[in-house]
């Protein structure tokens, strides 16, 4: 896709760089900021789509905040024998996959000048697909797997609050 192309949603040069370092620093995650117009380092998607290599997170101005997060929710969500090998896939099965896009809307309102709102709106925009058609009614009315899943691994609370930690399992919990 080129820039023109790309649809309008919200991008990490919109939002404040410390706020969002300080978030992902919560995991033991590293942000780095990559210049734009360079190759983004562990990016699966390519530019400007975030990337992943070990515990570092890759993202340029342009990079889609929703995608920063997403990649971020990976590393959380993952178990730790992939963790200590990560680089650009991040793998994991469709459980898996489900309880990320979760997490990513829950922490979205962990960011000022983002929410959990405008992370979906964005969700939507970029082309993320949900069974009943929109992130937000995925979200509010087909997530409970996806909930339970990150609950079972310790990621959020009963209440959906993160817990802040890193999910420590060394094989999927069935």
């Amino acid at each position: 896709m080129t820039d023109d192309q790309e649809p309008e949603v919200t991008r990490c040069g919109d939002l404040n760089a410390e706020d969002q370092e300080g978030l992902f620093q919560r995991y033991g995650l590293h942000l780095d900021r990559v210049t734009r117009g360079s190759p983004i380092p562990g990016s699966f998607w390519g530019p400007p789509e975030a990337g992943l290599l070990g515990n570092r997170l890759y993202v340029r101005q342009d990079t889609p905040v929703h995608s920063m997060f997403h990649e971020a929710a990976h590393y959380i969500c993952m178990d730790a024998g992939r963790r200590a090998v990560l680089d650009t896939d991040a793998g994991g099965e469709f459980e898996e996959e489900d309880a990320v896009c979760y997490l990513q809307i829950l922490l979205a309102d962990f960011l000022p000048g983002f929410s959990r709102e405008q992370m979906m709106q964005d969700m939507d925009a970029w082309g993320y697909t949900f069974r009943l058609g929109s992130a937000s009614d995925w979200f509010h009315r087909d997530a409970e797997n996806a909930a339970q899943w990150l609950e079972v691994h310790g990621l959020i609370d009963r209440k959906a609050g993160p817990t802040w930690r890193l999910n420590q399992q060394n094989r999927p919990i069935t």
